[in-house]
């Protein structure tokens, strides 16, 4: 899910990009700000960081002691991508495992299909291995499976999901 959220950040800026031209400074503050929302990556709340699309404020600098840089508070909203338990999404098969499949939906890469939730689908061995079922539908890399998601963990260090999906349910499985 697509969430729009509104965020105050503080943005540090070193002290020799200070300029007294408020334009090159503002510019300045706005380039830091996409750089610091892109390494961040993810939070537990908001899910994975995808777009900063308005800067609302930008607060009075703030010079730090022991350095020389000035730290501003800055106001903004951006665009974050969320999978919420209970909901059903599509995603793109990239690895194929005996005891199951990893997929790819959006910015999240480690997304989790196990065997035991796949109902009536088998592990058939082969230099391109795949999961097929009784009605010949297939399951291999590239193709894209809508599944439903039941669990999910954020891994603090890695500042990253991991998601636990199923096909059990309606309309679930490989998309030809």
């Amino acid at each position: 899910m697509y969430l729009k959220s509104k965020l105050s950040w503080n943005v540090v800026i070193p002290a020799e990009k200070m300029d007294i031209k408020g334009l090159m400074l503002q510019k300045a503050i706005i380039t830091r700000l996409m750089a610091d929302f892109a390494a961040k990556k993810a939070s537990k709340d908001l899910g994975y960081f995808l777009a900063v699309t308005t800067v609302e404020k930008i607060g009075e600098g703030k010079v730090r002691q022991q350095s020389g840089d000035v730290l501003f508070p800055v106001d903004f909203s951006c665009i974050t991508f969320k999978l919420l338990n209970g909901e059903v999404l599509e995603g793109v098969v990239h690895k194929i495992l005996k005891h199951g499949i990893f997929l790819r939906c959006g910015p999240a890469e480690k997304i989790y299909l196990s065997h035991q939730k796949m109902d009536d689908y088998q592990y058939v061995l082969g230099e391109n291995p795949y999961f097929m079922n009784e009605k010949s539908s297939k399951i291999e890399k590239g193709n894209v499976v809508r599944f439903l998601v039941i669990g999910k963990k954020f891994m603090e260090f890695e500042n990253d999901f991991q998601f636990v999906v199923t096909l059990e349910g309606d309309y679930l499985g490989s998309i030809a």
